[in-house]
């Protein structure tokens, strides 16, 4: 053991130390002495825990880790190493901060996830607005008249150098394509109102046309669809305005 007042090595059994007569206690074994390193796993356990708020915990299973092993190594070491508190903080502090990430993460997901349906629904009306374009194309070369609801898809692909990636909604589960036209279209020729449907979100398939029997609102989780209208403008319409579209020149 280690003299506390002059740091002088004694026996483990000596009651009083051989340089300066200092009456040693059991403590005095575990007492640092003077000049005992800190441990550098205590630090690093440390470190670890104080980031493991801003790391969603990764290094909080590392900081407890490290820390269980520092204390057992500065209890070892007859007071060569000190930093038993940086270790036993190092072992606290993620214990402390789980309560508070998981409130947090309880709190984020839900926003986080509708952020990503309000990206896919995004996506989705760039889609359908690209392929409102064609269809204005396709018109403009075949006497003002749109594609045919039968043949729709692959008049696009054809004539107005549409991908097969537009004819996809980011939020539908599968393809290859999520999109239907309104089969009323074809029937009215070049008489069709403006604010009349062209396209709506449908199941998955190709070349579908209908009406609203076919149109869906799962693929934005019920919240509802986008719809691309005759005069060429995409609107997401709520679940509930659904029953207002104009499906035919009436």
């Amino acid at each position: 053991m280690y003299c506390p007042k002059c740091g002088a090595e004694n026996p483990d059994d000596a009651q009083l130390c051989r340089a300066c007569s200092w009456v040693l206690t059991s403590t005095s074994a575990t007492a640092p002495a003077p000049g005992a390193k800190t441990s550098g796993l205590a630090i690093t356990s440390l470190v670890l825990a104080v980031l493991s708020p801003f790391t969603c915990l990764l290094t909080g299973l590392p900081a407890i880790i490290i820390g269980i092993v520092a204390l057992v190594k500065i209890e070892k070491s007859a007071g060569q190493l000190k930093g038993k508190g940086l270790a036993i903080a190092g072992i606290a502090i993620p214990g402390a901060a789980l309560p508070v990430v998981a409130l947090l993460m309880g709190i984020l997901m839900p926003a986080l996830a509708r952020v990503r349906q309000i990206s896919f629904r995004m996506v989705c009306a760039e889609n359908m607005s690209g392929l409102g374009k064609a269809m204005l194309i396709y018109a403009n070369d075949y006497n003002d008249k749109f594609p045919t609801t039968s043949k729709w898809c692959d008049l696009l692909i054809g004539h107005a150098e549409v991908t097969k990636k537009s004819f996809c909604c980011k939020g539908a589960p599968e393809g290859p394509c999520n999109y239907a036209m309104n089969n009323n279209v074809e029937k009215l020729g070049t008489r069709v109102p403006p604010d009349m449907v062209l396209l709506f979100e449908t199941h998955p398939g190709w070349n579908q046309s209908g009406g609203p029997e076919i149109l869906t609102t799962d693929n934005h989780q019920g919240d509802g669809c986008n719809v691309l209208f005759v005069d060429s403008h995409v609107e997401f319409v709520r679940t509930k305005d659904i029953n207002d579209l104009k499906w035919t020149e009436e």
